[in-house]
């Protein structure tokens, strides 16, 4: 029998993608009241991986990934994911969000994402919420799954993430 253990911290980080940078201020001070300070911001990418987005938001969607100071325990992010939902539920115009917040952690091996869709390679956690391990940390890097997402695929994702991951291990010391 294996001997329980209380997991590690990992990090909180959000996705946003967005069709106007207009919103980011008023979504970043939203996010901080919620989840703390903000150590990582990444620049803002294009959003061209997929048209998934493209008729609640339109077209020329950018993409940028945020992480937070205080580290969670790894069983917080379906409640975070609920949250990260109300709040895109409060920024609409009509019947369509404005923004799109995708939440997740990373720890030195992994990042996972929270996701409200099932799937064969997902796991449910509570309320609603699936949890989705979406990349693995080997030979020094992040790397994809075969069903990681187009986007989390790049490396330009990988350098974000492994920044962020920077920041994690310093943390943890």
């Amino acid at each position: 029998m294996g001997k329980i253990v209380k997991p590690q911290r990992v990090k909180l980080f959000i996705g946003l993608i967005f069709p106007e940078t207009t919103l980011i201020p008023d979504i970043k001070k939203k996010l901080r009241s919620k989840f703390g300070n903000i150590d990582f911001e990444s620049k803002i990418l294009d959003f061209n991986y997929t048209g998934y987005y493209e008729k609640e938001f339109g077209v020329n969607l950018k993409r940028s990934f945020l992480s937070f100071s205080k580290l969670i325990l790894p069983d917080k992010i379906a409640a975070i994911k609920n949250t990260t939902n109300k709040l895109e539920m409060g920024l609409t115009k009509g019947q369509k969000r404005l923004i799109n917040l995708d939440p997740g952690y990373l720890n030195d091996a992994k990042v996972v994402l929270a996701t409200t869709k099932d799937y064969a390679h997902r796991i449910y956690l509570k309320d609603g919420i699936y949890a989705e391990n979406t990349l693995v940390f080997t030979q020094g890097s992040f790397k994809p799954y075969p069903w990681t997402y187009p986007d989390y695929q790049t490396e330009q994702y990988a350098e974000i993430f492994n920044q962020i991951r920077n920041i994690y291990m310093k943390q943890r010391k």
